[in-house]
């Protein structure tokens, strides 16, 4: 088919979470309390940890940035998810969608990241305690969060630019409650295959160098606790890691459920479900699991609350 024959795509049409008009209002009150949780749980551990003299330490420091990536995340989505609730036409016009799409992969990648970079804190802190604050030096934790920000954005570009590039024609209708790679590939009428394996090749290399890190930085964790000849040093050592250890086992798993699912039970449906999950649900879930596990945490805000 010749290209000057194509209908260019101006704008797409996003399907939602649900079709089924009944459900329009019920689920938009649901997911506005989830992103008031999300926003409220993540700017309280941005606030805390920024203002707090006793939670200025490495891993206070990653764990603001988490809040930032979290918060940034959801509110890529939930804004115009919770429009598209309220009114007949859900469309998004051809940038608006680039841009959304491009945002998002940002904070997802930073994510995959963050959460690497705070396994290694956390191997440092436990392996090697008295190297610690050497080791994981102010320069370093701002070169580490640097470096976690300049390569998300790096392959943002890339990836939504590869997608983008193809050539949209004829339907215009997401499959999705959000502009996202899969259900934008599916309405290319062009040749797919150099944005898929862009897609392909960026996700899993990201995927494998942060789940290796993960794992070897807990494998050697776990190691170093064994060692521990007191039950209460024992105790007091994994304490300081469950916390990450559930963030990341929640996070991973939702991804790998997600993408190593085999084709023929692949649907639409889980998609929606896993990404419902990873780009709001999580979000609101980690100041959670890390403020009602952290005595730290607890007891900053409640010199916060008496202060103020």
């Amino acid at each position: 088919m010749a290209h000057e024959n194509f209908t260019r795509v101006i704008e797409f049409i996003l399907t939602g979470v649900s079709e089924r008009p009944d459900l329009q209002i019920p689920l938009f009150f649901v997911f506005l309390v989830i992103y008031g949780l999300t926003v409220t749980g993540n700017l309280s551990i941005i606030t805390l940890t920024s203002v707090d003299s006793r939670l200025q330490t490495p891993m206070y420091f990653f764990l603001r940035h988490l809040a930032i990536i979290n918060l940034g995340n959801s509110t890529v989505i939930a804004p115009k998810m919770l429009i598209n609730f309220l009114v007949k036409k859900h469309t998004t016009s051809f940038y608006e969608c680039a841009t959304q799409l491009g945002m998002f992969l940002v904070f997802i990648v930073a994510e995959i990241f963050i959460l690497a970079v705070m396994a290694y804190d956390r191997y440092v802190a436990i392996c090697n305690p008295l190297l610690y604050l050497a080791v994981v030096s102010r320069r370093v934790c701002f070169l580490l969060v640097s470096l976690t920000y300049l390569y998300s954005f790096s392959t943002a570009i890339v990836a939504s630019s590869s997608v983008f590039s193809m050539s949209y024609c004829s339907s215009n209708v997401i499959n999705h409650f959000y502009c996202d790679i899969v259900p934008l590939i599916a309405l290319s009428c062009s040749d797919t295959s150099f944005p898929e394996t862009v897609v392909f090749v960026s996700a899993s290399t990201n995927l494998v160098f942060s789940i290796i890190t993960v794992v070897a930085s807990y494998f050697n964790i776990v190691l170093s606790i064994l060692r521990i000849r007191s039950s209460e040093g024992r105790k007091r050592a994994f304490s300081t890691c469950t916390s990450h250890m559930t963030a990341v086992s929640v996070f991973y798993g939702t991804l790998l459920f997600m993408y190593l699912q085999p084709q023929t039970n692949h649907s639409m449906g889980a998609d929606k479900m896993a990404s419902v999950f990873y780009t709001l649900v999580i979000p609101m879930l980690n100041p959670m699991i890390y403020s009602l596990r952290n005595k730290d945490v607890k007891a900053a805000l409640k010199r916060f609350l008496t202060n103020s």
